[in-house]
C-alpha cells in the first residue's frame, strides 16, 4: 500500500534507558551511562536502522531525591550533552543529534554558539530541545535559593528563543566570502548586530560563528502544560509529548496544530512525537513477562524518589500501601504531575504501585511482538495522534537490538518507515523547511 504519511522516529536515550531498573536487567551494560564505546555502538545501530535522531536529555543537578533513592538509579547522572554529541557526530553520518539546553539556567549566547558549533561539526544534524528546568535543586547550582516560578520560566523561555534564533541569523549565508586575493574574509555588510534588550535578557551579539548549516538547528520542545503548548505552537518544529492514551494524544495533536493555524504557521512544519516505551517478545505474553521482570528490578527507594520528583511533593511519609493523598500545586512540571495524579485516581493505585510505575515508565508503552507494536504505531499515526514517536528501549543492548532488528524491518515492510535517509541534514529527514534569515532574506 502506498502511504502519504510515514513515521518519524527519535530515540530518547538520556543517554541510555530511562527505566531505573534497566541497568540491573540480565545482560545489560551497568556502566553504559559513562561508557563511550557502548554509546557509540547504540548511536551507530540507530543510524543503521535509519532513526531520525539520537535524543540526549540532560539534568543540571543530581535529581532531588534522598540518598537511598539516588543510589538505586542510573538515570541521575550522565555525560554533558554537547561533549557527547560532538563525539558522536564524528562517528555517525546521518542521524540527528538532539540535546537539551535550559532556558532558565543558561545564557542565550552560550546556547546559540554551542548548537551552531554542533550543527557545523555534524554537517547539519543538530537539534535544540528547549526546556525550562523543573528540578528545584538545579537552582542551587546556579546561585539561586529557589526555582523560578513556572509562568516566569515560560516567559523567559519565549524571549530566550527569540534571542537564540536571532543570534543564529547574525551572518547572512554568503557573508564569509574568503577572498584570498582581496584579503577579505567576510563582508561586514552581511553581519547583523542583534542588540536585544528585553524583560529578562540583554544580549548585544553578533554570534561569533557562521550561520548554522541548517539555518537554525531544529527546535524541539517538550512541555505539555498550557504555557508549554503555546510555546510549542509559536516556536517548535518537533514536540516531544507524553500523552499516555490514544484519545488524549489526538486531543493534544489537534490542539497544538490548531494553535499553529491560528498563528499562521503551517501545521506540517511541526512533528509531534509522543514518548513510547518498547518491549519486544516472540509473543505478547513473552513481552509482558519481560516487562514485568524489568519492572520488578525497580527498587522502592528509587521509585518513590522518582514519584516525588514528578509530583513536586514528598509522599514518602504516607502509607505506601494506601492511596495517593491530595497533591498541592507546586513549581514542578505541571503536565507530568497531572498525568501521574490522574493515573493514580483512574487505576486506584497505591503509592507503592505508583512508585514502581514512576521508576519504570508510566506512560505509553507498546509491549508485544513486532507485529502488534507496528499495529499500535500505525493506529496512532493514521488516527492523527502523532507524526511518529520518541522511542525508549527497555534495556541495553538487547532491548535496542530487538527494536532495530525486529520492529524496524516490520515497519519498513508495511511502508510505515523509511529504508534510506532523505538527505544529509536533520531537517531533510524530518521534512522541515530551512528557515529564512530574518535579517538577510535575500541570502
Amino acid at each position: 500500500m502506498s502511504r502519504t504519511r510515514r513515521l518519524r522516529l527519535g530515540a530518547f536515550m538520556r543517554p541510555v534507558s530511562i527505566h531505573t531498573g534497566a541497568w540491573r536487567y540480565p545482560g545489560a551494560y551497568p556502566d553504559a551511562n559513562f561508557n563511550f564505546a557502548h554509546i557509540k555502538r547504540f548511536a551507530q545501530r540507530l543510524e543503521a536502522a535509519k532513526f531520525d535522531a539520537f535524543f540526549m536529555a540532560d539534568h543540571l543537578a543530581v535529581l532531588n531525591m534522598p540518598v537511598d533513592a539516588l543510589k538505586r538509579s542510573h538515570t541521575v547522572t550522565s555525560f554533558e550533552p554537547f561533549t557527547l554529541l560532538s563525539a558522536l557526530a564524528a562517528v555517525t553520518e546521518r542521524i540527528g543529534l538532539v540535546a537539551t539546553a535550559s532556558t532558565t539556567f543558561d545564557a542565550p549566547f552560550h546556547v546559540a554558539r554551542r548548537f551552531a558549533s554542533l550543527d557545523h561539526i555534524s554537517g547539519g544534524r543538530a537539534g535544540w530541545n528547549i526546556v525550562t528546568t523543573a528540578n528545584p535543586d538545579a537552582a542551587l547550582n546556579f546561585g539561586q535559593d529557589e526555582q523560578m516560578d513556572h509562568g516566569a520560566r515560560y516567559q523567559r523561555a519565549r524571549e530566550f528563543y527569540d534571542v537564540v534564533t536571532g543570534l543564529w541569523d547574525s551572518f547572512a549565508d554568503d557573508a564569509f566570502v574568503r577572498d584570498v586575493e582581496a584579503g577579505t574574509y567576510f563582508d561586514p555588510a552581511r553581519m547583523h548586530v542583534l542588540d536585544h534588550r528585553g524583560p529578562s535578557l540583554s544580549v548585544r551579539g553578533p554570534l561569533n560563528i557562521a550561520r548554522p548549516v541548517q539555518g537554525w538547528p531544529v527546535v524541539v520542545q517538550a512541555g505539555s502544560s498550557e504555557p508549554g503548548r503555546q510555546l510549542a505552537a509559536e516556536t517548535a518544529e518537533v514536540v516531544f509529548s507524553a500523552e499516555p492514551s490514544l484519545m488524549a494524544a489526538k486531543a493534544f495533536y489537534a490542539d497544538v496544530k490548531g494553535r499553529m493555524r491560528t498563528l499562521g504557521r503551517d501545521p506540517e512544519h511541526l512533528k509531534i512525537l509522543p514518548a513510547a516505551f518498547l518491549v519486544v517478545g516472540d509473543t505478547v505474553e513473552e513481552a509482558r513477562a519481560r516487562r514485568a521482570r524489568l519492572d520488578a528490578l525497580v527498587h522502592y527507594d528509587s521509585g518513590i524518589g522518582s514519584l516525588n520528583g514528578i509530583l513536586g511533593t514528598d509522599v514518602s511519609g504516607h502509607d505506601p500501601d494506601g492511596p495517593l493523598p491530595e497533591i498541592p500545586d507546586t513549581n514542578a512540571s505541571k503536565s507530568g504531575r497531572a498525568r501521574m495524579v490522574e493515573m493514580a485516581r483512574r487505576e486506584n493505585l497505591t503509592i507503592r504501585e505508583l512508585a514502581q510505575k514512576a521508576g519504570s515508565y508510566a506512560g505509553l508503552a507498546f509491549v508485544g511482538t513486532p507485529g502488534t507494536i507496528a499495529d499500535g504505531m500505525e493506529e496512532w499515526l493514521d488516527g492523527e495522534a502523532c507524526d511518529g514517536f520518541n522511542i525508549m528501549v527497555s534495556d541495553l543492548p538487547a532491548g535496542l537490538d530487538a527494536v532495530v532488528d525486529r520492529v524496524i524491518p516490520e515497519l519498513q515492510r508495511r511502508g510505515l518507515f523509511r529504508t534510506a535517509y532523505e538527505g544529509p541534514t536533520l531537517r531533510d529527514n524530518l521534512g522541515l523547511p530551512r528557515p529564512a534569515n530574518r535579517f538577510f532574506p535575500d541570502a
